[in-house]
C-alpha cells in the first residue's frame, strides 16, 4: 500500500471527517474574504443530537492555514475542557459552549469581526434595514445585542445565547463587537453568513451617500426572505464550489 493511499484512509478514519473538511474550508475561504481577524475568531459544528459535543478551531491557529485534522472535538458540558492540552479559546469556550448547551437549533455557529458587519454593530441603531435584495433576506430575522459586557467569556456567553432563543433568528449583531451567525449545518451558515456581510457593506455604502434610503415595505421584505428560506440547494452549491476551488488550489485543506 502506498504512503499516500495509507495517508488518505488514516484522514478519512478520523471522527466527522466530511464535517471537518466542510469546516476547514469555511476557515480558510473566511480568511480569503478578509472576514477573519488576525488569529481570533472561530466557527463551531456539532457533530451529536443535542449539540453538546462539537468541531471547533484551535486557538491561535490563523484561518488561511487550518485543516481538517486541527479541528478540536469537545464537550459543552466538560467543565474541565480549557485545563487539557489542548484546550480551546477562552472565550470561543465561553461562547459557542453556551450556544451549543443552550440553543439546539443552533447546529453550526459563526463568529467573526468583519469590517462592515461590525461597523454596523459600531452604530446606536445596529439594525439593518430592507433596503436591497440582501439585506431583505434578514428581515425580522437578526437580533441586536446592545448590551456588550466585555470579553466573551462564560458569563457573557450565557447572556448572549439568550438571545438565539427563537428559531427564526439566524444572526446576532454583538453590539460593539461583530457578528454571530448560526444554521442547519456549514454550507448553510456560511452562506449566510457571507450574505450578511455583503448586506451590510451595502447599507453603510449607502449611508455615506448621505442620501435617502430606499427601504422595502414589510410586507416584501418579509416576502423575499421567505423566499430566500424556500430556494433550493443554493448554499450546499455554494459550499461546494468552494470546496472545488480549494481542492484545486489548497487540498492540504483537507488533510
Amino acid at each position: 500500500m502506498s504512503i499516500a493511499r495509507l495517508q488518505k484512509e488514516m484522514l478519512t478514519n478520523l471522527p466527522f471527517y466530511e464535517e471537518r473538511v466542510d469546516l476547514a474550508c469555511a476557515f480558510r475561504w473566511t480568511a480569503r474574504l478578509n472576514m477573519h481577524e488576525a488569529v481570533a475568531n472561530h466557527f463551531s459544528l456539532a457533530v451529536n443530537d443535542d449539540g453538546s459535543q462539537f468541531l471547533m478551531n484551535p486557538n491561535q491557529v490563523h484561518f488561511s492555514r487550518i485543516k481538517a485534522s486541527d479541528l478540536l472535538l469537545i464537550d459543552a458540558n466538560d467543565p474541565d475542557t480549557l485545563s487539557g492540552p489542548n484546550a480551546p479559546d477562552p472565550t470561543a469556550w465561553g461562547l459557542h459552549g453556551a450556544i451549543h448547551r443552550n440553543v439546539r437549533h443552533a447546529r453550526c455557529v459563526m463568529h467573526v469581526h468583519s469590517i462592515h458587519a461590525t461597523v454596523l454593530a459600531s452604530l446606536a441603531d445596529s439594525t439593518l434595514p430592507p433596503i436591497d435584495q440582501n439585506s431583505a433576506i434578514f428581515f425580522n430575522r437578526h437580533v441586536v445585542d446592545g448590551h456588550y459586557g466585555g470579553l466573551a467569556f462564560e458569563e457573557e456567553g450565557e447572556r448572549c445565547s439568550q438571545l438565539l432563543t427563537d428559531p427564526k433568528v439566524k444572526v446576532m449583531v454583538m453590539g460593539n463587537h461583530g457578528v454571530l451567525v448560526i444554521g442547519d449545518s456549514v454550507a448553510d451558515t456560511f452562506n449566510r453568513m457571507f450574505y450578511f456581510e455583503r448586506a451590510a457593506e451595502t447599507y453603510i455604502k449607502a449611508l455615506w451617500t448621505g442620501r435617502p434610503l430606499r427601504v422595502l415595505s414589510d410586507e416584501i421584505a418579509e416576502k423575499a426572505a421567505t423566499e430566500q428560506e424556500d430556494y433550493p440547494g443554493q448554499a450546499e452549491r455554494h459550499l461546494s464550489e468552494l470546496k472545488a476551488i480549494l481542492d484545486e488550489q489548497e487540498p492540504v485543506y483537507r488533510n
